[in-house]
């Protein structure tokens, strides 16, 4: 009997060891259940960063396609997944599930900046949702884990606050003077550059909310000056090496968009009343941006008449019509034969300074509005590396000089012309905000009745997942119901 134990145990033991090694053979020691923040930064910053879209620039009246008639450019379309306007499955909440990810990593590494990182990002993302539907879920949302897969709708006034409030916490827990972080590749781990990016960025949500100006809950213009006339606490962009950007190149695999996409310039010429505005005033970033007409051929590509565009709202066939005829002025080649092209630019010290002259021009800052006029000229400039001479030419023309009397106008021109293919659906929300500058409705082919959305409808998913709370929050917000042309809360003037 004592022998029969003595080989059950034995064979207890064995099976118990081999039970342990099939669990251990079953884990492949090759991979890891956890994530290096830095690493997930990298996938974070590319996502949420990616300012090159040709939707938004047919729909911003920059560009215009001539192989098909693009919903975009001709203001026809409707749905969007959460946070994109392309149509694309790859949501931004999806984007703030990495930023959770990237945050509970840094938790356990006890690295207090990604988690700085993470609220900016935060922030960051949530406005891009909810300047494309109104309110969305924010408070209740990426609770999944938690059981909550049918978050309620905040209103997008809290929504604003929260993201406010997630930039001043970002803010204050900051160290600018730590050790740079892993895995950054807009301003390589510098951290005092974040700073400046999410005060910048600060400023940029609070003017456009300016037609909320009297909303005491918000104090915009009281924030606004507080950060800016406290750069000690308040750090903010002083220069284009400030500018929230990251560059191309063929050596990271990490290539421009159009690289190599010959159907781009044959896709794409330029829209007339963009192309006007820069001819208008001999703007030398035209020679950058553009190429001269094909029935311009062997002429002086340094001669504004080499260059025209088509009427973005005409008809399609007129279009196509023109373009048999060698009209129209494509892209620079430059964009299809330059692996780096131009850097990828989210948010440049260029659009800061407009949006401090029109604080100025508003009255929010007590600065001259023509200084931050002209330097944000100067820095768009910079980053087309237009030669100084042509700078100072272009800039001392009398029609350029900054005038209060339609300085608004001009502030909010400038800044249009400054965003070309960079800044994402920015120049859009800047439309919809103040009417300037105006995108040209009048050539008869226009969908949607001839008006220019001032929203997405909201996601098919949330029909079929979230209908209660998505039907309470369309009622809250559209008594015409969920249509693009719905006035949300941030662009109502009342």
């Amino acid at each position: 009997m004592k022998k029969l134990s003595t080989i059950f145990a034995i064979a207890l033991l064995v099976f118990i060891t081999n039970c342990q090694d099939f669990e251990e053979f079953q884990t492949d020691p090759n991979s890891t259940t956890r994530a290096n923040p830095g690493l997930l930064l990298t996938n974070i910053e590319i996502n949420a960063f990616g300012s090159i879209n040709l939707n938004a620039a047919m729909a911003c009246r920059y560009l215009v396609n001539v192989n098909l008639v693009n919903d975009f450019q001709y203001y026809g379309w409707d749905r969007a997944g959460f946070g994109v306007s392309d149509g694309s499955t790859q949501t931004l909440y999806h984007l703030l599930r990495q930023v959770d990810k990237m945050e509970e990593e840094a938790l356990r590494l006890d690295d207090e900046n990604y988690q700085v990182l993470a609220n900016f990002f935060r922030a960051y993302t949530y406005e891009q949702i909810t300047r494309q539907f109104g309110d969305i879920p924010f408070s209740a949302s990426i609770q999944a884990e938690e059981g909550v897969i049918t978050p309620a709708y905040d209103e997008q006034k809290n929504v604003y606050l929260g993201i406010l409030s997630l930039l001043e916490e970002a803010n204050e827990l900051i160290d600018p003077n730590s050790e740079a972080i892993s895995g950054d590749v807009v301003y390589n781990g510098d951290l005092s550059k974040w700073q400046k990016l999410i005060n910048s960025y600060r400023l940029r949500v609070l003017m456009s909310l300016s037609l909320k100006e009297n909303d005491p809950d918000l104090n915009l213009a009281t924030s606004f000056n507080e950060i800016f006339t406290n750069p000690t606490r308040y750090p903010i962009m002083e220069s284009v090496e400030d500018n929230c950007q990251f560059t191309y190149s063929e050596e990271t695999g990490n290539t421009y968009p159009f690289w190599r996409s010959a159907a781009i310039t044959t896709s794409y010429i330029f829209e007339e009343s963009f192309v006007d505005r820069l001819k208008e005033f001999e703007d030398p970033r035209l020679f950058v941006m553009a190429d001269p007409e094909d029935i311009a051929s062997g002429m002086d590509e340094l001669n504004f008449d080499s260059y025209n565009g088509f009427n973005g709202s005409a008809p399609f066939n007129e279009n196509t019509t023109r373009l048999g005829l060698g009209e129209g002025s494509p892209l620079d080649e430059r964009y299809i034969e330059d692996s780096e092209a131009e850097p990828n630019l989210a948010l440049g010290y260029s659009e800061l300074s407009f949006t401090l002259a029109e604080a100025a021009n508003r009255g929010w800052i007590s600065a001259n509005a023509e200084d931050f006029y002209t330097e944000g000229i100067k820095a768009s400039m910079q980053f087309y590396n237009i030669d100084q001479t042509a700078v100072d030419t272009y800039l001392a023309q009398a029609e350029l000089q900054y005038n209060p009397t339609n300085g608004l106008e001009q502030i909010l021109t400038q800044k249009y012309l400054a965003m070309f293919l960079n800044s994402g659906w920015e120049p859009f929300y800047n439309n919809r905000r103040t009417g300037i500058p105006e995108f040209d409705i009048s050539g008869g082919g226009t969908l949607n009745q001839g008006r220019v959305p001032k929203r997405w409808m909201y996601p098919i998913s949330e029909i079929n997942l979230n209908q209660e709370n998505l039907e309470a929050a369309i009622r809250r917000q559209y008594p015409e119901g969920d249509n693009i042309n719905g006035v949300m809360w941030s662009i109502d003037p009342q």
